[in-house]
C-alpha cells in the first residue's frame, strides 16, 4: 500500500495510490487531514493493520497524481531524527574519520523539507547545497525502551529522502544542525510504503542521480547500525512518536567529497531512487530573496 500526502485546490490531504491516481481519505469532521493524524489515531499494536483497513475502505473518486502538489509524506512530523555516518563507503570517502561507535544524530525542521517535483532551494547565502540520498522511516505507534528484536513492530513505512545539506553552514560551528536546516533544503516522498508491500528493507538499494549521473548507490543491507538498532537507541532517549520520522543515513558519493566538488546549481535535477519504493524528484531553484540577505559571523570575545 502507497499512501500520499498532497494538496490541492488551497487543501491538504492524504490519499492512497493507485497507479498514476490517487483516492483522498474522506474527512469525518470537516477537518483537514494530516499522515500524522492518521498515525495518530490508528497508534496501537494492531497500528498496521488499522491502518490498511481504514485506506483499504476508501471509496472516493480517483484523481490524477499529476493534478495534485506532493507534500513531504509526513508534513508536520513532531521530529525528525537524521542520522549521521551509517555507511561505510561514506565514511571512508572523508579522509581521517572513524566509523561512530553510537549512532550520530540530529535534528531536521519540518520547514527544511519539501515534497516530490517540489523545488529544492538553494539559498541565497551559499554556493555549496549537497544532496544525501537515504532511507526514512516512519513511526506508526509511541516508541519507548524497545528492544531491538521488536523494533521493526513499530515502522509505519518507508520512503525516500534527500537530505539536503548547506556544507559551508554546515562548519560554522561543530554543532552541523544549521547547514542541515535551511529552507526547502531537502526532500521527503513521493509517498509512504507499509511494511507488507516493502518487505526486507535490507534487501532494496538507493540510488541518487544528479541530471541523470548516478553519485550514490549502495544496498541498504551496507547501513552500519540496523534500522533496529536506531528504533532502540532513540527509543531510549525520549518516546517516539506517530509520524516521528528517522533518516537512516547516506552512502559515500556526495557532491562535497568529489575532486573537486561539486554542488547542487539552479537548474539541476536530483533524484533518489529506492527500488520498492519509487523515485524521489526534485529540481533545483535559486533563492531571490527580496533583500539582500548579510549574515555576520561572531566575533570572539575575552571575557575579563
Amino acid at each position: 500500500m502507497r499512501i500520499v500526502s498532497f494538496s490541492s485546490g488551497g487543501s491538504s490531504g492524504v490519499g492512497l495510490v493507485e497507479g498514476d491516481h490517487l483516492r483522498p481519505l474522506a474527512s469525518t469532521a470537516g477537518e483537514l487531514l494530516s499522515l500524522r493524524a492518521i498515525l495518530e489515531a490508528n497508534s496501537g499494536a494492531d497500528h498496521r493493520d488499522r491502518l490498511i483497513r481504514q485506506f483499504e475502505a476508501v471509496d472516493t473518486d480517483a484523481i490524477p497524481l499529476n493534478g495534485v502538489a506532493f507534500l513531504p509524506v509526513v508534513a508536520d512530523p513532531r521530529a525528525i531524527w537524521c542520522a549521521a555516518l551509517t555507511f561505510d563507503s561514506h565514511v571512508t570517502e572523508a579522509a581521517g574519520r572513524e566509523a561512530p561507535t553510537y549512532p550520530l544524530f540530529f535534528l531536521r525542521v519540518a520547514a527544511s523539507q519539501t515534497g516530490h517535483l517540489q523545488p529544492l532551494v538553494r539559498p541565497a547565502v551559499s554556493e555549496k547545497l549537497d544532496y544525501e540520498g537515504e532511507l526514512a522511516v516512519v513511526i506508526g505507534r509511541t516508541a519507548r525502551h524497545v528492544p531491538v528484536a521488536d523494533a521493526l513492530d513499530y515502522v509505519a513505512g518507508y520512503s525516500c529522502y534527500n537530505e539536503g545539506s548547506v556544507r559551508d553552514w554546515q562548519r560554522h560551528t561543530p554543532q552541523i544542525t544549521p547547514g542541515k536546516n535551511f529552507f526547502h533544503s531537502g526532500s521527503f516522498g513521493p509517498w509512504l510504503v507499509t511494511p507488507d508491500e516493502f518487505g526486507d528493507p535490507y534487501s532494496h538499494s538507493i540510488t541518487t542521480r544528479v541530471n541523470g549521473e548516478i553519485r550514490q548507490q549502495e544496498s541498504v543491507d551496507a547501513l552500519l547500525f540496523r534500522i533496529e538498532y536506531l528504533i532502540h537507541y532513540l527509543s531510549t532517549i525520549c518516546p517516539l512518536e506517530p509520524g516521528d520520522v528517522i533518516v537512516c543515513g547516506t552512502p559515500g558519493g556526495v557532491g562535497m567529497r568529489m575532486d573537486p566538488p561539486v554542488f547542487l546549481r539552479e537548474g539541476d535535477e536530483v533524484t533518489v531512487e529506492i527500488d520498492g519504493i519509487g523515485t524521489l524528484r526534485n529540481s533545483v531553484v535559486q533563492e531571490r530573496p527580496n533583500a539582500t540577505p548579510t549574515w555576520q559571523a561572531a566575533e570572539s570575545e575575552v571575557m575579563a
